[in-house]
């Protein structure tokens, strides 16, 4: 299935829409083949769609076995590109919700940066790497800095 996504800020709605819905092919659909992914979780490199896809597999089953919806935003957001490139560098919140009761559980920040390419007419993220800043104490992530 090929999905024209003609603007960057079309590919942040539909990461958006992807992770509320649990919609394991529409959130991938933004993604090139050969994605390369450092993530702040669990296996914290994917190289390629298929290992992304298991890890966004078990993602998704972990918040429907939870009950939960995860809201995400976008704050302090840089957008910057050309004709076929562009780069992108965000705080993306991610916010929990008990499915039933509209509950909020759980919320979270992290740093993100995003690189695309156009192909086909259609953005397509080709790197995306998530980090936390570190406390240099514990050792601990700071999930919540701004």
């Amino acid at each position: 299935m090929t999905i024209n996504i003609s603007t960057v800020l079309d590919v942040l709605e539909k990461y958006k829409y992807g992770v509320y819905e649990k919609d394991v092919d529409q959130f991938l659909s933004i993604f090139a083949p050969d994605v390369h992914i450092y993530d702040c979780w669990g296996d914290w490199e994917s190289k390629g769609i298929s290992s992304w896809r298991e890890n966004v597999v078990n993602w998704f089953n972990g918040l429907r076995e939870d009950g939960d919806l995860l809201k995400v935003d976008f704050n302090d957001l840089t957008i910057e590109e050309n004709t076929n490139v562009a780069f992108v560098h965000c705080a993306v919140t991610f916010a929990a919700y008990r499915e039933k009761s509209g509950e909020k559980l759980r919320q979270m920040t992290n740093r993100f940066t995003f690189g695309l390419k156009k192909v086909n007419e259609s953005w397509l993220i080709t790197h995306q790497h998530s980090s936390l800043p570190i406390n240099m104490e514990t050792g601990k992530g700071i999930f919540n800095l701004k």
